[in-house]
């Protein structure tokens, strides 16, 4: 096969490489510079091409698909300020450990720092935040460079993929002609000949990169053993799953050998699908006005990210025993600075492994455990009762009437903080994700599209008022990419978190620079984006046209509108009630 020109060469080689390593979808903003990459990946029959016009929802839409599917969906996109529009997707899977492919294309060396048109500094433009950058050779017909640059997209793979996953920034140069133009000389006709490992690469990837799991020595394992055999009261906690948690088959092996109560965040994994019970209404109930009584507990092995819980954070903050982190990659993710152990080790090996050595002997401390199932019981049975129209019990209602299987994704701010405190435990497989690397409401809408594209489930997405604001070009995806969802807009115009800060008493400024009402009228959205709009107010007709769309083909936005304060103050007295309930 010969190529019109070497920028064609070059593109369609490292398109085929990273076809080769596995790589099925992309994501493409239009620009002139990338024309090589852009045009490569559209000729490309194994991989599916998603096209946004907007650089910012192109890379939050990768980043949904990769929490999804846990492998990256390069980004490609012009120079200039388009590449710059990715940097907040890329915070988020640098902070949320999720694998990213960016791609940005570059003018030539020559022109760099020159006052050349659409011409920025974009070597090592996102800093710390990738896993490794590289600046890409200048496109050259000849075997070595070929070969480099398969190379180069096996490495880059095995980055993003690696321990911690994470984004990787390759930078391409291209001079023009950037269209596929031949060019008289430019690739010989015996290229493919006389360099047939350049041009054709290997069967499978060029460069095979294998990432090993990290695993205890003998003696830090035994003295883990030691340390869970010898405790009376123990638990389980499973934060998010920006770090890796064990699979689910692991910790509930892990949790019958102990016998340790699972506190399980909404989007660590574990929240849902066990048959085993499973805590999740500790963010009620661990609080000092019931624990004070309480014993502390022995041990506490953490597995994933951080816990969405404050009241879980602060309660283990408070509890002195030997807590063991678990963290595959070594990082420090625990901010209260109280965890006794590091263990640097895969959470499913390590969980098994304890499971296996533990067996069945240990006793389960049944007053330990009898504790946490009674505040269990008191907590859900209150959630159930509760029947008035605010934003936890909406949060309620959709884990409740998920399908299942589902996927859903939950926007930050109080949509994640209510179905941590409000979503029951339940068998159904229901994977819940969320944006908690960097916590931010860009990008909500695109990153939950994203993980819609990848997957058969029913697509629900929570979001508030702000973030659907912020969001909204990510709309145009439903229809450019073929994606359905169920999106719940939770209207309670402005930033209703901020009722839960002590800035809530200084009013002014609170309304107008911390909830600042917007008074938009989204309902011209369903005309913009061709997506069907219904507005509620009741919880009531709220659980009608939600458990309608889950029915209906397309997308429909159910607009939820609530009142914050009303809202915060129903969370407060419903807290209220379970303490007294649970009180010594």
């Amino acid at each position: 096969m010969t190529h019109p020109n070497r920028n064609t060469q070059w593109a369609e080689t490292f398109v085929d490489e990273l076809a080769a390593s596995g790589v099925d979808a992309v994501c493409l903003a239009p620009g002139s510079r990338s024309t090589p990459l852009t045009v490569a990946f559209a000729r490309c029959d194994d991989i599916e091409v998603f096209s946004h016009l907007d650089e910012r929802s192109a890379a939050f839409f990768a980043l949904g698909r990769a929490k999804r599917t846990g492998k990256p969906t390069p980004l490609v996109c012009t120079s200039g300020t388009a590449a710059a529009n990715f940097h907040p997707a890329v915070i988020e899977a640098d902070r949320a450990r999720v694998p990213m492919l960016v791609c940005t294309a570059d003018r030539p060396p020559e022109l760099r720092d020159s006052g050349a048109n659409q011409t920025v500094d974009q070597e090592k433009l996102y800093g710390s935040a990738v896993r490794w950058y590289a600046d890409v050779a200048e496109p050259e017909a000849t075997g070595r460079k070929l070969r480099y640059l398969r190379t180069t997209a096996a490495r880059a793979l095995g980055s993003a993929t690696g321990t911690p996953p994470g984004p990787v920034h390759l930078n391409f140069p291209f001079r023009k002609p950037l269209e596929p133009v031949e060019v008289e000389g430019d690739v010989p006709e015996s290229f493919a000949a006389e360099n047939p490992l350049a041009a054709r690469g290997r069967d499978g990837p060029f460069v095979s990169v294998s990432n090993g799991v990290p695993e205890l020595d003998s003696a830090a394992f035994s003295r883990v053993v030691d340390a869970v055999t010898d405790a009376e009261r123990g638990l389980l906690v499973a934060g998010p799953a920006d770090a890796p948690t064990p699979e689910r088959s692991a910790l509930a092996a892990l949790a019958d050998a102990t016998g340790f109560p699972v506190l399980a965040d909404p989007l660590s994994g574990h929240r849902f699908g066990h048959d085993r019970p499973i805590v999740g209404g500790y963010d009620s109930y661990l609080v000092p006005d019931v624990t004070e009584e309480w014993p502390d507990p022995d041990v506490v092995i953490r597995f994933g990210a951080s816990s969405t819980s404050k009241t879980l954070r602060q309660y283990l903050e408070r509890v002195e025993s030997r807590q063991f982190v678990v963290d595959s990659a070594g990082g420090w993710r625990e901010a209260s600075f109280t965890a006794t152990d590091l263990l640097v080790a895969d959470p499913t090996r390590l969980a098994r492994r304890l499971a296996d050595e533990i067996g069945s002997e240990k006793a389960e401390n049944e007053t330990w455990a009898a504790r946490f199932e009674r505040a269990e019981s008191e907590h859900w049975s209150l959630v159930a009762d509760a029947e008035e129209h605010f934003e936890g019990n909406l949060l309620a209602s959709v884990a409740r009437r998920l399908p299942d299987p589902a996927t859903v994704f939950v926007s930050n701010s109080m949509p994640v903080r209510d179905l941590d405190r409000f979503a029951a435990p339940r068998s159904a497989d229901v994977t819940v994700l969320g944006n908690r690397g960097a916590s931010g409401i860009d990008g909500i809408i695109s990153s939950a599209l994203g993980a819609g594209s990848a997957t058969d489930d029913p697509l629900v997405l929570v979001t508030g008022d702000l973030a659907y604001y912020h969001d909204m070009n990510g709309l145009l995806a439903l229809d450019r990419c073929g994606v359905d969802a169920t999106i719940v807009e939770i209207n309670n115009d402005g930033g209703g978190i901020f009722h839960m800060l002590p800035i809530e008493s200084f009013d002014p400024p609170f309304t107008g620079q911390f909830r600042t009402p917007h008074g938009l009228d989204y309902e011209a959205t369903g005309d913009l984006y061709g997506l069907d709009f219904e507005r509620v107010e009741t919880l009531s007709a709220f659980r009608d046209a939600f458990s309608n769309s889950l029915d209906s083909s397309g997308t429909q936005v159910i607009e939820v509108r609530t009142t914050a304060e009303t809202s915060h103050r129903f969370r407060e007295g419903l807290q209220d009630r379970l303490v007294d309930e649970l009180r010594p």
